[in-house]
Formats: structure tokens, sequence, C-alpha cells
């Protein structure tokens, strides 16, 4: 029986990650780096700052980059990512949410994203739910996914046990900081991911859609 819930966000709670892999990829590109959508889906997780300073390690070794530089260029992203569409909540993610609420029990966000409107837009697509004081960000962990810590801090903050945690994730770093951190996991692959890219860390569960998570559910609830 799992008593709380750990949700990532992007490719998860919003069905965002199509227009942030296009934005990382044409931002990239503006300053001279090979980053494609696929890239993106392998880096998700990671926090911004990781991902530019990653990239530009492997591609411009020589190159020194300022926090000034990345913040431009993380400025530039996510301008990107609004000029194509931003976020709309994910299919059926609402229901998942007010079913566990319902069921009394914890509601965790653990993601790399740094918004500083993130409670805002949470509460605009999924009233009620969340609190700011069950939100792990890269506020909390500026050291995101893969490492362990942000589910680890997640999982102190809930006063549980490990076995009654679950994480619900779409990415592999996600996955990989999940199993770092000895938690339960269910991945939502939501993406153009396929099984193999998940295999090396063994999610529990691997499920193909939102929807598919609401009908598990009540396994997770009641076993």
């Amino acid at each position: 029986m799992k008593k709380a819930f750990f949700f990532d966000m992007d490719g998860v709670l919003f069905n965002s990650m199509p227009n942030h892999a296009r934005a990382w990829e044409i931002v990239m590109a503006r300053h001279g780096l090979h980053f494609t959508q696929r890239d993106c889906y392998m880096a998700e997780g990671c926090t911004s700052r990781d991902v530019i300073l990653n990239t530009y390690h492997a591609q411009q070794p020589d190159r020194q980059v300022s926090l000034d530089d990345v913040e431009e260029f993380y400025r530039e992203k996510r301008e990107m990512f609004v000029e194509l569409g931003g976020a709309q909540p994910m299919p059926y993610a609402y229901d998942v949410l007010q079913a566990i609420q319902a069921a009394g029990r914890q509601i965790w966000l653990v993601t790399g994203s740094a918004q500083v409107s993130l409670l805002d837009q949470l509460n605009s697509a999924f009233p009620g739910i969340f609190v700011r004081e069950r939100m792990i960000t890269a506020f909390e962990c500026p050291h995101g996914k893969p490492r362990p810590e942000p589910y680890l801090k997640a999982w102190e903050s809930s006063g549980l046990p490990k076995d009654e945690c679950c994480v619900i994730e779409n990415a592999p770093l996600g996955l990989q900081a999940a199993r770092a951190a000895d938690l339960y996991t269910v991945i939502l692959n939501t993406g153009p991911l396929v099984y193999n890219d998940f295999a090396p860390w063994k999610p529990d569960v691997f499920l193909p859609s939102m929807l598919a998570f609401k009908e598990h559910l009540p396994q997770l609830l009641n076993e």
C-alpha cells in the first residue's frame, strides 16, 4: 500500500515535453550546439543549468560559460517554449490526483524546475491539490536528477517508510534518481522513448500513459 506519491512534472503532470524538446533544439542551434529532441528526453530531469553546462562541456570544452551566460541562455529557452505553446495539463492527471487526495494519501511534486510561478501554475491546472511544503524543486535541490537527492528529500520529508512511497516518472534520469534513492517507481512512457531506454534501472511498473496509471492506481492504494 502506497501512502505518498512523488510526481515528476514535465511529461507526467503536464504534456509539455514536445515543446520543451523543440525549444531546446532551436535555442541550442542558435548557440552553435547540436541537441536533438531525443537528447532532450534523455536529459529530462536535469536542471536547466546542468543541461546547458553539460552540452557546452561536451561540444565546446574550451568555452568559458559564466552564470550570466547560463541565465541568458535559459531565458531564451523559456521564451521559445512559451512561443511554441507552453504546457497543457496531461489528460487524466487531475483525475489521478483527486483520487489520491480522496484516499488521504500524500501528494508531492519532485521536479528540476526553478520556475518562481510554479505553485500558481499547478494551482491553475490542479486546484486544491498542491502545497508549497510538498514541493521539491531546483531551489531545494540545485543538484538534481539523476542524483537521488530530490527523491531522498521528498521521502525524508514524508516521514514514511520507503516501501510506502511511490515515484511517478517519465524520464530515464528520473528513474535513475528514484532507483538510487531505493524507491518504488512507476514509469509513464509519454514520449518517444522505448523500454530499453529505461531497462538498466528496472522500473517496477512500466505504463504507456496517464490513463493506464489511473487504471493501475487502485492496486497501489489498496494492496
